[in-house]
């Protein structure tokens, strides 16, 4: 019986040594049976209601690939927290012929899987609950709920005290957050103001260069340093929330009513005049573009930059920074495009740089050694699929011949 673990701690425990703890027990947990450990499998500081998970997806491929027999984990929550991800890795553990033991149970159960399950969703969900609540405490008591924004430092907290969300203002930052401002009110779009800081070697927000998101961000989020209302003395949380999708299990923004809305008004932390502000939102206002709504209704979620054939695949020889569409179909550097940092002014049109890289496969890739290469290793994979696929059968077939045996002895007269 070849044995393998798999341990996991979330982002919020933040302790390595909770992996080394979880492995050791379980070991301890296998040897007690007499099984061998083949591998360990890990999720360092990862989210169980994230079912990407390097080490997670490499145990479930290792699984369906019949490389161990028993898989050993502290508690069900360990490998997930989501039920339907959990009975998902049940079910490709039970088609794998794999059993599935934790230390508090031992040998799980589809009803383990359904109760235990259902009890670690309902654990996270219970989780972000308090985590709101907390968060909704610190605004309410004046504190800030999120990281440092930038114009601000950290009020040290008293001995024994973990950060307490306290800021004050830091001169030489809050300058630069009045000079955009200021120069934005004047008809200066984000990308010049942002190459104008890097050019003139100003830090940006914590000493990275500045970029042109970061300083318009979005308008309905209230993200970017734009939108910002801690520089009018205003603390306003909870005005977008995410959820996740559960086809494609990434997070996506929803902006929430002006209604839902916590605000908390702290004037000492004041940077920028009301009159300022409200000029900064007026022409906010006339130079922006009109999205077109998403089906689902959010209108953020269908404002994404449209995708080509090398989307992502391209990236600059100076900088090795990403090229991207700059222009009306051309391709160029977007470290020049947003930071101004990169001095590569090369521009080329999409579908002459699609043209050069599918030439280069047709040319290169297409030769007769590298074709024949391509078939010997497509013939190998369907070989061991097929091979795969035989075993599964006949595995079915003798326990469909055990069930058949069983039920006629059952049904066999006294």
């Amino acid at each position: 019986m070849r044995a393998v673990i798999y341990a996991r701690y979330s982002a919020e425990n933040q302790r390595v040594e909770s992996i080394e703890d979880q492995v050791e027990v379980c070991r301890r947990y296998a040897a007690a049976q007499g099984w061998p450990v083949t591998e360990v499998y890990s999720g360092a500081a990862r989210s169980g209601a994230d079912n990407r998970r390097p080490g997670f997806q490499r145990m479930v491929a290792d699984a369906g690939a019949r490389r161990f027999d028993v898989l050993i984990t502290e508690a069900i929550d360990r490998l997930a927290r989501n039920l339907s991800d959990t009975s998902a890795a049940f079910d490709e553990l039970q088609f794998a012929r794999i059993t599935m033991h934790t230390l508090n149970v031992g040998l799980i159960t589809p009803m383990h899987i359904g109760i235990m399950g259902t009890i670690a969703q309902m654990t996270l969900t219970d989780t972000q609950d308090k985590v709101r609540r907390g968060l909704l405490g610190r605004v309410r008591a004046g504190r800030i709920p999120s990281g440092l924004s930038y114009g601000y430092d950290l009020v040290p907290p008293a001995p024994g005290e973990t950060d307490r969300g306290e800021r004050h203002i830091n001169p030489s930052e809050a300058a630069v957050v009045q000079r955009i401002f200021t120069d934005y009110v004047n008809g200066a779009a984000p990308q010049r103001i942002a190459r104008t800081l890097n050019a003139e070697k100003v830090p940006g927000p914590g000493g990275r260069p500045w970029i042109d998101t970061t300083i318009r961000g979005q308008l309905d989020r209230g993200t970017g340093l734009l939108n910002n209302t801690i520089y009018i003395g205003q603390i306003s949380w909870n005005r977008c929330s995410y959820v996740k999708d559960p086809r494609t299990r990434k997070r996506v923004a929803r902006v929430n009513p002006q209604s839902e809305w916590e605000v908390k008004e702290v004037p000492e932390l004041r940077i920028i005049e009301p009159g300022l502000w409200e000029q900064v939102k007026a022409r906010q206002r006339e130079v922006r573009i009109e999205m077109t709504p998403a089906p689902e209704g959010n209108e953020l979620n269908g404002a994404h930059r449209r995708k080509f054939l090398l989307s992502g695949l391209l990236t600059c020889g100076c900088c090795v920074g990403g090229y991207m569409i700059v222009g009306k179909d051309r391709y160029g550097c977007a470290t020049r495009k947003g930071k101004g940092t990169c001095e590569n002014t090369k521009t080329i049109t999409r579908p002459a740089i699609e043209r050069r890289v599918l030439g280069a496969l047709r040319s290169g890739m297409l030769s007769p050694e590298l074709v024949e290469e391509f078939i010997a290793g497509l013939d190998e994979a369907s070989a061991a699929s097929r091979k795969d696929i035989l075993g599964r059968q006949l595995g079915l077939q003798r326990e469909l011949t055990d069930v058949t045996r069983k039920m006629e002895g059952v049904m066999q007269p006294v």
